[in-house]
């Protein structure tokens, strides 16, 4: 079985490739995040694979560590999943502020929401 890594490869970089990504499909929204996917364009001389960009506004997350713990969420659970999922670039927005909880509340529902729209995406 391959590692399940997520090398810099498997991430967009260019704000480029997120806009991109944002004006394509939207794929699934919850209660926290919109999915939206596009074609993948990958560099010259790269396979075409999954790749994740993340948005996640200060607006709807003010804390820094409530910022960096959705994007841990999001990252390891792309990381378990992107070898199955189609080759396109996959970009995940915050889109409405969580309500007040704790940070293990928050990351518990955020993975379980990403979890299910990966799990929509998949063939």
């Amino acid at each position: 079985m391959p590692r399940a890594t997520l090398p810099p490869e498997a991430r967009l970089h260019r704000p480029s490739e997120f806009a991109a990504a944002l004006k394509g499909r939207r794929l699934a929204r919850g209660a926290f995040f919109i999915l939206s996917a596009a074609p993948s364009s990958p560099p010259p001389g790269q396979a075409a694979q999954a790749r994740l960009g993340m948005v996640i506004a200060k607006r709807y997350a003010a804390h820094a560590s409530t910022r960096n713990a959705l994007k841990r969420v999001i990252r390891e659970a792309f990381r378990h999943c992107r070898l199955e999922l189609p080759p396109q670039d996959y970009v995940l927005r915050l889109h409405s502020k969580p309500a007040p909880a704790t940070l293990t509340s928050l990351k518990r529902l955020a993975r379980a929401e990403v979890d299910a729209h990966f799990a929509r995406v998949r063939p």
